[in-house]
């Protein structure tokens, strides 16, 4: 499904360049969750974005379902994501002017989905995340735990073949954190979504089926979450 290959990612400013993905090879298989560690800085957010396509690349070769990113055009990679990608961040994101159900149907505008039709998902998704009583209420009126299930929603309602998830639980008490991990690990089993997610716990890394230890920019290590339960 991924392939990265040699791929390089750097930043340039007037002073120095930095190197933040290096010569990464990795291979992710439709239907797995990979976990992502490392300390802060080093390249992890960065990685995410890259196989996100929200950010390009220097060198290297990224391929998705075969296809080298790096000959789309811009708009190509565009309508992959939008059609094939769901983000979950750290921070939400939510719209505090919008009710959760207009928050969650918001990927679905662009899409020429009829409204009866985003009705139905919307609904449909809010009750998969047990949010379905919470849809008339604005974002300040729910927890940190609702707010990042809602979260959850909006990436889930386009029926996406992957979600990206950056520190999805970075804001949360741990009892909410579970409540997130255990719907990722269900969305990954029930609906076999590949689920690629950035973490600093090793508890929640260990829902993967792999986690990635990452340092300077590159792969330093690769463990299996059943070595450690």
């Amino acid at each position: 499904m991924i392939r990265l290959q040699q791929l390089t990612k750097k930043y340039y400013t007037k002073e120095v360049i930095t190197t933040a993905v290096h010569e990464i090879d990795l291979n992710i298989e439709q239907g797995e969750f990979i976990s992502i560690m490392g300390p802060s800085g080093c390249g992890k957010t960065t990685l995410l974005n890259v196989m996100g396509l929200l950010d390009g690349f220097e060198s290297g070769e990224y391929l998705y379902n075969d296809k080298s990113v790096g000959l789309l055009s811009s708009q190509e990679r565009a309508d992959i994501a939008k059609a094939d990608f769901g983000f979950v961040f750290q921070n939400f994101n939510l719209i505090e002017s919008y009710s959760v159900a207009k928050n969650v149907e918001l990927p679905l505008l662009y899409g020429g989905i009829s409204i009866s039709d985003r009705r139905s998902r919307v609904k449909e998704t809010l009750e998969y995340v047990e949010l379905q009583h919470r849809a008339g209420h604005k974002p300040n009126q729910l927890s940190g735990g609702q707010q990042q299930r809602v979260a959850v929603a909006r990436a889930l309602v386009k029926r996406p073949r992957i979600i990206f998830a950056d520190e999805p639980t970075g804001n949360l008490d741990s009892s909410s954190g579970l409540l997130v991990m255990d719907m990722l690990k269900k969305l990954n089993q029930e609906y076999g979504t590949t689920v690629i997610m950035v973490s600093h716990s090793e508890e929640f890394a260990k829902y993967g089926y792999r986690i990635l230890h990452l340092f300077d920019g590159h792969i330093v290590s690769e463990s299996d979450p059943k070595f450690y339960t």
